[in-house]
């Protein structure tokens, strides 16, 4: 199965940027969606960012304008450049994966995971 790992988290300021990223390995699909998810404390996990094989992204709306899904040229790693950021942006972050396409926002539809990577936004 495929194993994703996040990294990029840390402490930022209001208004600051972090940039994410999501590398995938084992048993990758070369029709994989990808996404991004986060999890504030005593909150429910909440969809972020999805790109698809082909190219096509979804944010959820309190992001949108601030943060960008992509991915590199070997189509092994996925990226979250966030801006702007602010402080409701604080969560843990975590990279998921299905090996067929979905339009789904829901975490359920996403069988792989990575560990999550903090990010926290100052005042």
């Amino acid at each position: 199965q495929v194993q994703l790992a996040e990294s990029g988290g840390g402490l930022v300021q209001a208004g600051g940027s972090l940039r994410l990223s999501c590398v995938a390995s084992g048993r990758t699909s070369s029709s994989a969606t990808m996404a991004w998810f986060r999890q504030a404390p005593g909150k429910e996990r909440e969809f972020v960012a999805r790109l698809d094989w082909i190219g096509v992204t979804a944010y959820t709306d309190s992001v949108k304008g601030r943060f960008t899904i992509s991915r590199d040229n070997a189509k092994n790693t996925v990226r979250l450049q966030m801006n702007s950021l602010k402080p409701e942006d604080t969560a843990v972050y975590y990279c998921a994966a299905r090996n067929t396409y979905t339009s789904a926002r829901s975490p359920n539809e996403y069988p792989d995971w990575g560990q999550g990577t903090q990010v926290t936004v100052s005042s």
